[in-house]
């Protein structure tokens, strides 16, 4: 019985897989129904009217080349991250990440005095990317691909291009959503390390004084550099020692 458990529990989808077919899904429905990319389209000033663009926006995309793109992405860095933090702590990462990018995109319009729309899992992804720096600075990528570099130095590249494109408005691209995003990343990245960090130093401390040290018994002269694992342990690794 346990076996067949396993073996069902292995075929779950990632949430990667499900984020590009939900993706993929939402794009051919607003290709049948055009009406859904206005309605569910973010629109500078009308967050309040319209709450629920926050969310759906991320869903939504200007183009193929536009969904191709950020599904890339998605696919490349998204399945890295995943396996690195777990199923549930990617998948609210990905949601606040494209959340805070579109509060960052209304804010922004409204003090800036402009008006815009937006739509794009970019956003959620550019989170990814902050997470990947954080977790993986030295993953060696192709900058374009063509140039090879670290993550930490193609994430800075990113950041530059998105700070010197929000003066150039006319672009099209909504900069200020992509660095709303990265900063969640690269904050959830500094998260997860402190609290591996932190979880760490408890389960060492906990595990080697855990018992008392044996007496007058050569043979344990190594007890100290043993590890004994509680359950509380094991739901620790995975909680915050996983990274």
């Amino acid at each position: 019985m346990q076996t067949r458990i396993n073996r069902v529990k292995s075929r779950k989808l990632s949430i990667t897989t499900i984020l590009l077919l939900l993706n993929t899904f939402v794009f051919i429905l607003q290709l049948a129904v055009p009406k859904l990319f206005t309605n569910l389209s973010l629109t500078s000033g009308q967050t309040l009217t319209h709450p629920w663009t926050i969310f759906t926006s991320m869903f939504m995309h200007a183009g193929f080349s536009h969904l191709l793109f950020n599904m890339y992405a998605l696919l490349i860095f998204g399945s890295l991250i995943e396996q690195k933090i777990g199923r549930n702590r990617f998948l609210w990462s990905y949601l606040l990440s494209g959340v805070v990018a579109a509060l960052s995109f209304d804010f922004y319009n409204q003090i800036m005095g402009t008006a815009g729309s937006a739509v794009g899992a970019s956003g959620a992804i550019m989170g990814i990317l902050g997470l990947t720096i954080m977790l993986l600075p030295q993953l060696r990528v192709a900058f374009f691909f063509v140039i090879p570099m670290s993550m930490r130095t193609a994430g800075i590249i990113f950041a530059l291009i998105d700070l010197f494109g929000l003066f150039n408005p006319a672009s099209g691209i909504a900069h200020i959503a992509h660095l709303g995003g990265l900063a969640v990343g690269l904050l959830l990245g500094y998260y997860f390390i402190r609290k591996k960090v932190g979880f760490q130093k408890q389960f060492i401390r906990v595990n080697i004084s855990s018992k008392p040290k044996p007496k007058n018994n050569p043979a344990d002269s190594n007890y100290e550099k043993t590890i004994e694992l509680t359950q509380e342990d094991i739901d620790g690794y995975f909680k915050y020692g996983k990274i």
